[in-house]
């Protein structure tokens, strides 16, 4: 998914506002319910722009539920009231919530929580934030996924959202010469520059296609 950047809205961690509202409109329908839980100004704007009725999460003495945002601040109609549970037609939401909370612990209770938000047909789509593994380690998109799994989601799609332009050829990569000075221009601690992050998206309901692999 390439990027087209916009100055006046900031970017959905790493997803430029058009790629953004391209995947709400993918995901939902007109009036369909938006809550993104950073309530983040480019999801928002781009739920708003489209036809669909952004929201927050509250947690109160009786548990969470989702309260309706107006389009005008101050002015409450039936669509800003409060609602129950499972009436989010599309959670966005990142993870890990904390920046070294990479624990399996973690990534389970979010999913837990966010399970009972969506209505039948919802779908979640989750920023992994967390660094590349290291030699060895588990990849923290497979955790996301088994946490989600185990709450009763389907895995839906993978998208890699590119968070810089690609090069043609990849000079880091390399191999250098017995002598040759290093240019900067290859391998990091051995590892390659991070130029996209995983986006997962989950759904309440299993396609045809998830439903015989499962």
């Amino acid at each position: 998914m390439p990027r087209t950047p916009r100055l006046a809205v900031p970017d959905w961690h790493g997803l430029s506002p058009s790629q953004l509202a391209y995947l709400i409109r993918r995901y939902t329908d007109t009036d369909g319910v938006v809550l993104d839980l950073d309530a983040h100004p480019s999801a928002i704007a781009a739920t708003a722009y489209l036809g669909r009725i952004p929201a927050r999460l509250i947690t109160g003495r009786h548990g969470p539920h989702v309260q309706l945002l107006t389009s005008e601040p101050g002015h409450r109609t039936h669509r800003a009231a409060r609602r129950p549970c499972m009436c989010v037609d599309l959670i966005l939401a990142t993870l890990p919530q904390e920046p070294q909370a990479h624990d399996a612990n973690g990534a389970a209770t979010a999913m837990r929580t966010w399970r009972p938000l969506l209505r039948p047909g919802g779908f979640l789509l989750v920023g992994v934030t967390a660094q590349r593994p290291g030699p060895g380690e588990v990849s923290y998109r497979a955790t996301v996924i088994a946490a989600a799994r185990a709450a009763g989601l389907y895995y839906h799609q993978h998208i890699p959202a590119v968070l810089a332009p690609l090069p043609e050829d990849e000079p880091r990569t390399t191999p250098n010469h017995l002598g040759e000075a290093d240019d900067g221009r290859r391998l990091l601690a051995g590892r390659h520059l991070p130029t996209f992050r995983d986006l997962l998206a989950f759904g309440t309901t299993a396609t045809g296609e998830e439903t015989a692999d499962v």
